[in-house]
């Protein structure tokens, strides 16, 4: 399951250096989340760390990118192997 940002996003800035996949960026009004580099910290930590620092927890588990931690361990494993 990848994160999601709603619209509940204050823009504070907290969530895109945290993310250690690079997978949080500015969008036109609020932060997003790219889908195929959120492994929701898998690999790196043991909870969202976007989701940690988020002042309004405006953060979500996306309904539209369903993973088990299997899948997200698999996308880590990836995402490492293209960096290297």
């Amino acid at each position: 399951m990848a994160m999601l940002i709603t619209d509940e996003c204050i823009n504070c800035d907290v969530c895109e250096p945290e993310c250690p996949n690079g997978a949080i960026t500015q969008g036109e009004e609020i932060y997003q989340i790219e889908p195929s580099l959120c492994t929701e910290c898998v690999g790196h930590f043991t909870t969202s760390q976007c989701v940690d620092v988020c002042p309004v927890d405006c953060i979500i588990v996306d309904p539209d990118c369903q993973e088990t931690k299997d899948q997200l361990m698999s996308k880590y494993q990836g995402l490492m192997q293209e960096a290297s």
